[in-house]
Order: C-alpha cells, then structure tokens, then sequence
C-alpha cells in the first residue's frame, strides 16, 4: 500500500460536499432530485478510456442469461422451462404461461426480473398436479411482431422456482458509437483493453444502476411523497381476517430506492477519497459470494491481503433502523454523508420512521469471466466492442460499463 492510499484510508474528516451534494437544500425541487439521481454523475476510481459508447441499439446488444445452476430431479409436479425472451417482460409472460397451462397465476414461479428491451433467457416453473402439459404448443396471439418468446428447454423437478433461487446473470453487451478519450494516454483499443483487464481484477464500485431510480427519479420522489404522509396505524388480526401486505411489503420500490441512493451517495464520498476498496477503521466486511458479513474495529496487514485477493469486500449501509455492526471511522463516514446533504436525510428519516431493518451491502463489485471482442467496420459497418461477463444477482451491469465508458447512452431498442 502506498502512502497516499494510507492516507485515503485514514481520511474521513477531509470530505467536502461536492457539487452534487451542494444542489440539495431544504426545499427540494423535481431538477434537484433529477440531478440527485443522475447517476452519470457518479464518480470512478480510474478513467474511462471510451469518451462515448451506445448501448441497446438493438435488443440483440444486451443479452442477459440466468445462471441457475441445479440438479433436475426428473419427477415431480412443477414443469420448468427455459424460455428465451425478447420485447416481453417477465411477469407479463408469466401471465401468459399460466392462461396456457390453465393454472392460477400464484403457481406460475421464476426467480427474477428480466429487462423487456433485451435478449433474456430466464427459467419459469408451472405447477401441474396432474403431470400433464398443455395439449398445444406455447404460442401466445397476444405477442406483437417485434417480441419473441421460444422454450429451449423443459424438465420436471420436485420444486417450484422461487424468487432469488438464481445467483448470478452472464451479460453480453455490444457498445457502438464508440469514441475513444481524448487523453493520449487512453485513446485506443491498448488502453481500452488495459483497463479491462485492471477491472477484471480488481473489480468496480458496485452502484446502483439508475433503473432503481425510475425516470428522472420518479421513484425517490414517490418516496419522498409516501414519507410524507402519516404513517397507517395497524389494525389488530382476527381468526376470518385475510391476511394483508404491510405496508412496507406494498411500498416495496420507494423504500429500495431510497436506500439505494443512500448507499450510492456513501460509495461516491469513499470512491472520491480512495478507501472504497481499501476499508476504515470500524468496517464491515463481506465474504465474496455470500451474505455473511463481520466487523473489525481496526485494518490489519491480514485483512488488507484479503481485501486484495477479492476475498472480502468492504460494506456499505442500506440505510434502517439497527445499524449498529459498523463502528468508527466508518461508520462516522456514512453518518455524515447522510447529515449533510438535506434529500438523504429525508430519505433516512423516512426509513427509520418506517422500522425498515438496516442492511449492509459490498462496496466493490466482483467482475467474473470478462472477455471482449472488436468488431470492425468491415463487419458491422462501424466500429463495436463486444463485452461477456458474469455479475452476482443484485448488481447492475450498466455500473460496469460506466466505469469503461464516461458518456453511456441509451439506444433506441
């Protein structure tokens, strides 16, 4: 470790708000939350070789397949199928599922979202007690001319498919309208490919992606909003009452927005500074692949090896009431981003007074089996880069490409 990454380490008094911070006041605006959510903004440990690059021109330049690895048992009541998808998302195909088989919907299982505007392959699993498929092929009339829906693969198991089951998605993601950095330093395909083997391994901040954010930051808005309202008493429950969703459990998006940019606000702070991915004092660690997480009062030579190796990550808050295994430094650091900025402190306020439990969340975000390909102007009439890469359930693959490129847009697909 360098001495000036020692001292990042150790520097957490010497944050100033940044631009960013300094737009929020007291009285919040639709242009202030826009520019809250903005996360272009976001700052990158290294810089982005690639000063432009589309994405999602075509639905074929995003490609998502679900990794569930899982042993068939061959029998049982719940018919799974691994279905490729293209213009559907996933509940409506759900729907469409369940009125094939003739089953309600509630027996129709899949483990996780998947973008409409992309090339997905994703599982489903129908429950039929009788062990008999619907008589005629899946051929929705429903289906316009520009989605697509195919099974490519079915078994019988004993189990049916749950949210999370899956724990990871493999990404195929083409960038066109690429223009290189104006930096000689970073203009040309070497740099371009330097950097993507630093990234490989040491990994990228590990952002919210801004879909958790909605358009223009409609979601926090809507948290802002339910915050401000009283929170409902709780009615006593009775033998012949049916039992409803909390209202955590119905503000589901507004509360997971606003946590999320509570953790982005606190990344961005430790990514500007340098610790994000070195730890504090007080940290809370996670072990990489899993949910486990320890705190350690004080950085030894043994945590920083661990730290290096991607073995453990340093944490940060999603924000709620018991937050008490961060300690320090640390957790100094996330008290006082939240403090300084008028927005997250609503936010925090309004998730504590919800009793929304804190949770903690890795910092650094692991990028497994990275590989790339150009495509020249001979093949493709412009010049293209084809990324594949692996990322853990709950991590946004456009926080990857924002660290490769510094103006990301959005395609028309």
């Amino acid at each position: 470790m360098t001495t000036q990454d020692q001292d990042n380490q150790n520097d957490t008094t010497t944050h100033q708000p940044s631009t960013h911070e300094r737009a929020m006041s007291d009285t919040l605006t639709s242009t202030d939350i826009k520019a809250a959510t903005d996360t272009k903004q976001l700052p990158q440990p290294m810089p982005q070789p690639l000063r432009q690059a589309t994405y999602k021109t075509q639905n074929n330049d995003f490609i998502v397949n679900e990794v569930l690895p899982l042993d068939f048992t061959g029998e049982g009541e719940h018919l799974w199928l691994h279905i490729k998808k293209s213009g559907v998302n996933t509940a409506y195909l759900a729907k469409l599922l369940s009125e094939w088989a003739e089953i309600p919907l509630r027996d129709v299982g899949y483990s996780g979202l998947k973008d409409r505007h992309a090339l997905t392959t994703q599982w489903f699993s129908l429950r039929l007690p009788k062990k008999q498929k619907p008589d005629s092929d899946f051929a929705p009339v429903d289906i316009k001319e520009h989605e697509t829906v195919k099974i490519i693969a079915e078994h019988w198991h004993n189990k049916k498919l749950n949210r999370g089951t899956h724990n990871a998605n493999q990404f195929v993601i083409t960038l066109r309208d690429i223009e290189f950095a104006k930096d000689q330093t970073l203009g040309d395909k070497p740099s371009v490919e330097q950097h993507l083997q630093t990234i490989s391994k040491t990994g990228v901040p590990n952002y919210f992606g801004p879909q958790r954010f909605g358009y223009e930051g409609n979601n926090i808005a809507e948290a802002l909003r339910l915050f401000a309202r009283p929170i409902p008493a709780s009615k006593p429950k009775t033998k012949k009452s049916k039992r409803k969703r909390a209202p955590r459990e119905q503000n589901a998006m507004e509360l997971s927005a606003a946590r999320s940019l509570i953790f982005n606000e606190i990344l961005a702070a430790r990514v500007r500074v340098g610790n994000w991915d070195t730890g504090l004092a007080g940290e809370v660690f996670n072990l990489d692949g899993s949910g486990s997480i320890f705190g350690s009062e004080a950085i030894d030579d043994a945590l920083r090896a661990r730290m290096m190796s991607g073995d453990i990550h340093p944490t940060g808050v999603l924000w709620g009431v018991g937050n008490d295994k961060v300690s320090g430094m640390a957790a100094q650091l996330e008290s006082d981003i939240v403090k300084i900025n008028a927005l997250l402190t609503q936010l925090a306020m309004g998730l504590e007074q919800r009793d929304v439990k804190a949770q903690r969340r890795a910092l650094r975000l692991p990028i497994e089996a990275l590989s790339w390909e150009w495509l020249d102007a001979s093949e493709s009439n412009e010049q293209a880069l084809v990324l594949s890469f692996t990322l853990a359930t709950g991590s946004f693959a456009t926080s990857v490409l924002a660290s490769i490129v510094q103006h990301l847009q959005l395609g028309s697909a």
